[in-house]
């Protein structure tokens, strides 16, 4: 326990701790809110527009599984974070980046259709927890 209480002392492994919880909540959001559906389809009308689109479609247990692993993922590494190092600053970084981009996309296209987009209610929370993991990147002190 004590190991686990030091561990949290470092704010970059608190960070990283906030932006995979928010991106655990963002992906229940998301599972409530029928977001697969809406992202295969959205997939499929590129790619009818377009006749070429390099996004795939999933199946709800692919994407879920993959979800719950990269999760995974993401909390087994908390102590690689609280150490540091250059290749882990640029994995939360690039990590951090992709998720502010990924709550904004929810955030701003529920403002542009003028209707709430499936994984929108969490995407404020997501936003802030991702927008602390990139200051804390660019800022690597303990």
């Amino acid at each position: 326990m004590k190991q686990i209480k030091e561990l949290f002392v470092n704010k970059n492994a608190l960070a990283w701790f906030v932006l995979v919880t928010a991106v655990a909540l963002h992906v229940i959001d998301e599972a409530i809110t029928g977001f697969l559906p809406f992202y295969n389809q959205a997939v499929y009308d590129i790619k009818a527009r377009l006749g070429f689109f390099p996004a795939p479609t999933f199946s709800f247990g692919m994407w879920i599984e993959g979800l719950i692993v990269a999760i995974l993922i993401g909390y087994s590494i908390i102590p690689l974070v609280a150490r540091g190092g250059r290749i882990i600053r640029v994995v939360t970084l690039v990590v951090g980046i992709m998720m502010v981009i990924n709550a904004l996309g929810h955030l701003l296209g529920s403002l542009f259709t003028k209707t709430i987009l499936p994984g929108m209610w969490s995407s404020p929370i997501l936003l802030f927890a991702a927008l602390y993991v990139v200051v804390r990147g660019f800022r690597y002190d303990v």
